[in-house]
């Protein structure tokens, strides 16, 4: 069994993102919860709740409310650039995973990270490899993917950027190495391409493809979702 069964309890995980948009911190939480339930009524196997329209506490507020809900998905965050956080607030709450942009060498605190992987060991991560907005380390895909392993329990690899496909041959150069080690695609996943996706990948981050106009600051489209996930359900 590997990470992403034990973590998902299913092959090809689909894991939505939550944003965290809105104009006071009230609406972000209120918001959040709203989509929480949302991706869990329409199967969504997981979310990560990220910082990218919020801040911390936001984060930290959203966590404290979902936990009364009764989620049957999976909760993951992303303190973006602050590993501590994103280590200590999924120990105080019910998040299972966290998600980092980057787990490459060259990203990472070695001695931090390391300490923070041995005090918070039932914390897994899903990590980063040749991720969007990254500078290429210069090393061969195989020295990437070797780093990756060691630092991660799963890889997630994007294209250039958020909503932009990930080149199916990127992901095929990369599951032919990683073999039976998991791979998420991390970004450009929607209802045209998800069966090509996840003939390679072994799950899937959504965010933007669940929002009116693949805005980020929308609010997520139950419709969008169910579609979506009415496709992914035939793969299975």
């Amino acid at each position: 069994m590997n990470s992403i069964d034990k973590l998902f309890g299913i092959k090809k995980p689909i894991i939505g993102m939550i944003h965290l948009a809105g104009s006071s911190q009230e609406e972000k939480v209120e918001r959040a919860i709203e989509e929480l339930k949302i991706y869990d009524e329409e199967g969504i196997n997981g979310a990560i709740i990220e910082n990218y329209h919020g801040d911390v506490l936001d984060l930290a507020f959203v966590l404290e409310e979902s936990a009364n809900l009764n989620l049957n998905l999976v909760k993951g965050i992303n303190v973006l650039g602050d590993l501590r956080s994103s280590f200590n607030l999924s120990h105080i709450s019910d998040a299972k995973f966290i998600q980092i942009d980057s787990v490459q060498n060259k990203d990472l605190n070695a001695w931090e990270y390391d300490f923070l992987r041995k005090f918070f060991p039932g914390i897994y991560i899903l990590g980063g490899i040749r991720f969007k907005y990254k500078t290429p380390t210069g090393n061969s895909l195989e020295q990437d993917l070797e780093e990756g392993k060691s630092n991660c329990n799963i890889i997630v690899t994007t294209g250039d950027g958020t909503g932009i496909e990930t080149s199916i041959q990127k992901l095929k150069d990369f599951k032919n190495y990683l073999g039976d080690f998991p791979l998420i695609v991390g970004a450009g996943v929607n209802l045209k391409n998800v069966t090509e996706q996840l003939s390679v990948a072994d799950g899937a981050i959504v965010g933007s493809a669940f929002k009116p106009y693949k805005n980020t600051y929308e609010k997520v489209d139950r419709n969008l979702v169910r579609n979506f996930m009415n496709e992914v359900r035939k793969l299975r």
